[in-house]
């Protein structure tokens, strides 16, 4: 087998392929030894289950209950592209007995349709509109690993870390916001051993690449070529500016300077970017009018003022989303904003402060909030794996049945902690 995300070789046998991973999946999970024919995929993703704290006879749980889950569909975003997945895969999903489903950036499923008798049996393992299949919760499966590794993905039987999913197969491709390439939700196609093919995974790609281009038709134009310029710098050491219908990754030092003149909309001197952007006082406003001299070729001379140094248009970041998402008391949504630190290698005192105010201010109102699933988004991810005071407020907000796992990880980062 050539592709290491498809689950199966079209020539292969399923019973045989089944036994030989339930096999795997046992010796794995009693001894933590991974054995032929677990792929890497699968194999990276059940190391991360087992770091995540995943126990596999868990059961997903329910995040949004009926109150809660109508709102939020009918605001997200991925709303827009349910007519052309319902079209696409509604009726071979009902037809072969299988599910459709699309959940948002976090795994929460939004909408769960296809066959009346697979949603009941799925239902039983919590299969659900509401429920929470991120990999941090749920294990390895479709739609979780799809969004954990931001590539399309097939699961097959016992490569679900879950043993009540092992009888199931899915495929699931992660769906993107047009203008700035974020993760906004996967969708899913899930079902028995039949979904067991090249062709379900090659389906479900090609349903995502169809929803991504209906968003982009849906997405409204700017009123003019200066009314949409969109900059992403968290997460990322290189900036991503989006202007003009051109996408352009920046350098880190043009980042920097995006970064620091996007919060000073009223522009700064040249002395004032120089104290913003270098700890180095031996670096001479020669160096960099240089590099503002490169980046407004790169930008065109429409873009970047000087005297002072400012941007001419107005920038839309994602940093500053997150902070008036937080401002507004919207938690939930600035952490789903929140793709990570801001330009996490720059030692920039400009990007060092604004990083550690909005990782600070978020982390703050996430303790304040209690809320286990968003805690756990935060716990889980690169930025809080070693977050005590986060991982002590997840073991206090935890289910009872999840507070021993988590009370030994506080243990383990206090001890390492103090070292």
């Amino acid at each position: 087998m050539t592709d290491p995300w498809v689950a199966l070789a079209a020539d292969a046998d399923p019973g045989e392929r089944s036994g030989a991973l339930r096999r795997a999946h046992d010796v794995f999970t009693s001894a933590g030894r991974l054995e032929r024919p677990v792929r890497a995929v699968v194999g990276a993703s059940w190391r991360r289950s087992v770091r995540a704290r995943v126990s596999p006879d868990a059961a997903p749980a329910v995040e949004l209950g009926p109150d809660e889950l109508g709102p939020y569909r009918a605001a997200h975003p991925l709303v827009r592209a349910m007519p052309v997945i319902r079209e696409l895969m509604g009726a071979y999903a009902t037809d072969g007995e299988h599910l459709l489903a699309v959940c948002d950036a976090h795994g929460r499923l939004l909408w769960v349709e296809g066959h009346t008798a697979a949603r009941r049996r799925a239902g039983r393992m919590n299969f659900v509109e509401g429920a929470r299949w991120a990999e941090s919760v749920a294990g390895t499966n479709a739609p979780g690993t799809a969004i954990a590794v931001d590539r399309p993905v097939q699961v097959f039987a016992a490569e679900h870390f879950l043993r009540p999913v092992q009888q199931w197969t899915c495929a699931a491709a992660p769906l993107h916001d047009p203008r700035t390439g974020r993760v906004l939700g996967a969708v899913d196609i899930t079902g028995g051993d039949r979904l067991a093919h090249p062709h379900s995974l090659a389906f479900v790609q090609a349903v995502a690449r169809a929803a991504e281009s209906q968003l982009a038709l849906l997405t409204p134009p700017p009123a003019s070529e200066f009314d949409s310029v969109r900059l992403t710098a968290l997460g990322r050491d290189e900036a991503l500016l989006v202007t003009r219908g051109r996408r352009l990754r920046l350098s880190r030092r043009h980042s920097e300077i995006l970064v620091a003149l996007t919060r000073r909309p009223e522009g700064l001197s040249g002395d004032e970017l120089l104290v913003e952007l270098y700890e180095d006082e031996s670096v001479t406003p020669v160096t960099l009018r240089a590099e503002l001299s490169r980046l407004r070729r790169l930008l065109g001379p429409d873009l970047l003022d000087s005297r002072p140094y400012r941007l001419a248009v107005p920038v839309d970041a994602d940093f500053d989303t997150v902070s008036r998402r937080l401002g507004s008391g919207a938690v939930s949504a600035a952490l789903e904003a929140y793709a990570g630190p801001l330009l996490p290698g720059s030692r920039a005192p400009a990007v060092v402060r604004l990083r550690r105010r909005i990782s600070e201010q978020l982390r703050a109102a996430l303790i304040a909030r209690a809320d286990p699933g968003l805690l756990a988004d935060w716990a889980y991810s690169p930025w809080g794996e070693e977050d005590l005071p986060v991982w002590r407020a997840l073991a206090g907000a935890a289910p009872v049945e999840q507070r021993a796992a988590l009370l030994a990880r506080v243990r383990e980062l206090d001890a390492e902690q103090r070292g």
